[in-house]
Order: C-alpha cells, then structure tokens, then sequence
C-alpha cells in the first residue's frame, strides 16, 4: 500500500484487509511517502499493534515508487495492491486467489466501487460509475467477468511481477495500466471479475477533483507515447472523446464568436449531452444531485485538458 497524506482513511483501510479472515500468511507493507499530516504516526501505531504490519520509507511520495518499495518488502507469492483511499470487501483477498487459480491469470481485479459521504462526493461517485462519466471501463462501471485491458488496484503472481521488472517508476499516474500493458505484452493475462469489489472515496473537493483528472489525462497521453500501439483499438477509443470535446467546443466557440454561427453547434452540443448525462445521473447521486454537472464539466475537461497539454517526460 503507497500511502501519503492519508491519515484520515489510512486505519479503515488497513483494517478491512486485517478483517479478510484469510487463512493463509499475510504481511501488510506500507510504504509511506513525506506527508504534511499523522499518516506517519498513524501507520507506526498500526505496525505497533500488529506484527504483521511492517512501515517502508517512500521518499519521493511518488506511487510506482511506494509500490516497488512495498512490494521489495514482503515475500509471498501472491501480492494485493491496495490503496488507502479504499477499502477492500469482505472475501476479496479469498475470491481473488481463487479466481487466479481457476483462471490461471497473472493478475485479476474487479470494481472500484466509489462510494461518498459528503453531497460533493456522492455527485462525484455517481460520475465515476457511470460510462457519462468516465467511459464504459468495466471496472468503473462492471460487467462480464473474463479477460481485460486492465483492472482497478489488481492481485498479482509474484512471478508475473518480477517477469516485466515491477511497476514503471517514470509514470506518475497511470502506473496501473501501463503494468497490465506490459504484462499482457509478455503473455499474461489479466482478468476482470466483477465479485471483486473495492470500496473507493471520491476526492473531497473540486480541486483535488480537477487535480486528479488532469494528472490522469497527462498521463494517460504519457502511456500512449510510450506504447504506441495503445491508441488503437475499442478501448482507446474513451480516450479521445474528452480532448476533442474541449478542442471541439472551444474551436466552435470561438468561430461562433467570430462570425461562423454555425460553429456553435460544437459547444451547445455538448453542453446538450452533459444536460442529459446530469439528469440521469441525479438518483444516483442521492443527496449531492445538485454537485452533478459541475462535477461532470471538471471530470471531462479536467482529463481532456490535461491529454492536449501533456509533453513528453523522458
């Protein structure tokens, strides 16, 4: 588990996994990067308690970093990825090794389940299971179990792991994809099951929000540099239709503005497509259904902004 800034859900998370009741031998790494809050004291009282809890150092803060310095840590054969910003279902370490030996997969995953609790995070998890929000990734909004591009958080062979030399320290974000890429390219297979449910808690603000979504479409760009053959194909295909929905509306608008009023077909369009993506999406949203076009706008743009001004960071 990379943990930073996190002191807040860090014990709930560390607990549904003491709470997996699995009969097997477990240790629990936590790699913990230089946070600005308790999270360092709050993951020493954890270890303090639990012999099976052991604190790694992660001085760049950084995620592929903490993972590697985590997974370095430990030394079973099978390793769960967790974050601590989730919290994992009851049975999800047992239902995953099963599902690895049934399928015999290098790594399976299923749903990352965003739950909220205040009104703004009930509108952004409401955007964040549905495909108006985020594309139609199954393991944002489920769906069949069977083989898959990748899958939230993730199971692991050890073996697997140290076959593509572990998690790519360059990628900031998008980590988990491109490790899944790179396992599929080396003959692996990666397997989505929708029984595996994780419990995720949507970012409390709008700009942490605005902040996540851009950092995800940098980076999502920063993978398609990388491997070009990622932007081809069904599945590369949601990761256009936020960029070109900013450069659409934007060229559109100012064309409108200059005198082609036709142009503004583009930006009212789209604006008529969010309407519609925010009314169905108000009973989900429960209490924050009024968060739900705001939060919608941030998401897209958010991501599609970050794709277009993204440079190369090698």
């Amino acid at each position: 588990m990379p943990v930073l800034n996190e002191e807040n859900y860090l014990a709930a998370a560390v607990q549904a996994i003491l709470d997996q009741n699995y009969p097997g031998g477990m240790s629990i790494a936590l790699a913990i990067g230089p946070s600005r809050d308790r999270t360092q004291q709050v993951a020493e009282e954890l270890a303090a308690k639990d012999s099976r809890i052991v604190v790694v150092a992660n001085p760049t803060g950084r995620t592929p970093d903490g993972l590697n310095a985590a997974i370095a840590a430990t030394t079973q054969d099978i390793v769960v990825r967790v974050d601590a910003h989730c919290e994992l279902s009851s049975g999800y370490i047992e239902t995953a090794i099963e599902t690895l030996n049934r399928t015999g997969a290098d790594n399976v995953g299923g749903v990352m389940a965003a739950v909220g609790q205040t009104k703004f995070e009930q509108a952004v998890a409401a955007a964040m299971r549905s495909p108006l929000g985020v594309g139609a990734a199954s393991f944002h909004t489920g769906g069949q179990e069977g083989p898959a591009d990748t899958v939230y958080l993730g199971v692991f062979r050890r073996s697997a792991l140290e076959r593509v030399g572990g998690y790519d320290p360059h990628f900031t974000r998008a980590q988990d994809w491109e490790m899944n890429f790179r396992i599929r390219e080396t003959g692996g297979t990666v397997w989505f099951n929708p029984q595996l449910q994780v419990t995720y808690r949507p970012r409390p603000t709008l700009r942490k929000l605005a902040k996540q979504y851009f950092e995800y479409g940098l980076w999502r760009r920063e993978v398609m540099r990388t491997h070009p053959e990622t932007t081809s194909g069904k599945s590369a295909l949601r990761y256009f239709a936020p960029p070109l929905a900013v450069a659409g509306s934007l060229v559109g608008l100012l064309l409108g503005l200059a005198g082609f009023t036709w142009a503004f077909i583009a930006p009212l369009g789209y604006l008529a497509i969010e309407t519609l993506a925010s009314l169905s999406l108000l009973r989900s949203a429960k209490r924050g259904w009024f968060y739900v076009p705001l939060v919608l706008l941030t998401m897209h743009w958010s991501w599609g902004t970050g794709f277009i001004v993204s440079r190369p960071k090698r």
